[in-house]
């Protein structure tokens, strides 16, 4: 899904970081073959995967964050034919943006994104900044964000750090995750990136983590970094690490339908359906949350941004998505 904005300068690949590497060079030529021998006929067909439109990797990534990657994949398509360009999305108003993100949660991220849409319509000339200190500038983007889209949209070969690949990766160089301090890992992730295929390698070691190196019960039988992994080698020893059994008695969460993030989620459900502009009365309960719940929490969003309120007095706030 090619950009219909403004004609964008390539990249100048830079080097990955430099540093210790925590196997010998020919291991790491080694497992960088098997992962994208399994990876190229089993990998997860994701919507997202099929552009090169550094605009539409930022999307993705940004929805992509805490939400389930297929879940992600159905929101990024139909976001997409609303905005399809950045500088649709700069143009757009937070209250589209927000009706647009909808069945997504973590309804900060979308309006950072249409920050930072107008940061790259206004600074950077319509054009996704290619080198990660420009990248990491732009709202809602960390240094994962950044490395992800450098190297599936640039082909930039620096490692992107998620929750699944810090346990691959943890897992291959020191038996678990944690044991390696946050540069150590960041220094193997840069370090394990094959130079001509950064963006494959970046979807594989994903999605060894999301299907087979899972949290609990690996499937390190059918995992292809197996040679090289302490983990699986201790496992199929026996000597993995085992945490130690807990004794206390873990308090049970509370339903979800009592928590303040499922409050939220509905107040922006009721103004999404009202007509842009429209102020939506919300002076009762919702679920299991009284009128003074609800009023905590709609200003509560009205100060994270994500709705506006009219009529302040107890009992009786108005509110709307905002329109600037």
């Amino acid at each position: 899904m090619p950009s219909e904005g403004a004609s964008c300068p390539p990249l100048s690949v830079a080097a990955g970081a430099p540093g210790a590497v925590m196997l010998d060079g020919a291991s790491i030529r080694a497992l960088r073959r098997a992962l994208l021998d399994w990876f190229r006929p089993d990998a997860r067909i994701l919507p997202f995967r099929a552009t090169s439109d550094p605009y539409a990797i930022l999307v993705s990534e940004a929805m992509a964050q805490q939400t389930q990657a297929a879940r992600a994949g159905e929101a990024w398509t139909g976001f997409m034919a609303e905005f399809p360009t950045v500088e649709a999305l700069a143009a757009a108003s937070p209250a589209d943006v927000l009706r647009a993100w909808q069945g997504l949660g973590y309804n900060r991220r979308s309006l950072d994104l249409r920050r930072a849409a107008r940061r790259i319509v206004d600074e950077f000339g319509g054009c996704v900044p290619s080198d990660l200190a420009s990248l990491e500038s732009l709202p809602g983007v960390g240094t994962y964000t950044a490395r992800a889209v450098a190297a599936l949209a640039f082909g930039m070969p620096v490692g992107a750090v998620d929750t699944n690949v810090r346990r691959v990766l943890g897992r291959i160089v020191a038996g678990e995750t944690g044991v390696l301090t946050p540069t150590e890992l960041q220094r193997f992730a840069d370090a394990a990136v094959p130079p001509d295929h950064p963006g494959d390698w970046t979807h594989a070691v994903m999605d060894v983590g999301a299907t087979l190196c899972r949290p609990r019960r690996p499937d390190c039988e059918a995992c292809p970094a197996r040679p090289w992994c302490r983990h699986a080698a201790a496992a199929a020893a026996g000597t993995e690490g085992r945490r130690p059994a807990v004794t206390a008695v873990r308090a049970r969460a509370a339903p979800f339908r009592t928590t303040s993030r499922w409050l939220r989620g509905r107040i922006l459900d009721r103004l999404r359906e009202a007509s842009d502009g429209a102020w939506v009365v919300l002076d009762e309960s919702i679920g299991e949350h009284d009128p003074v719940a609800v009023e905590r929490a709609a200003r509560s969003l009205a100060k994270d941004g994500l709705l506006e309120l009219d009529g302040l007095a107890p009992g009786m706030v108005r509110a709307r998505l905002p329109l600037a």
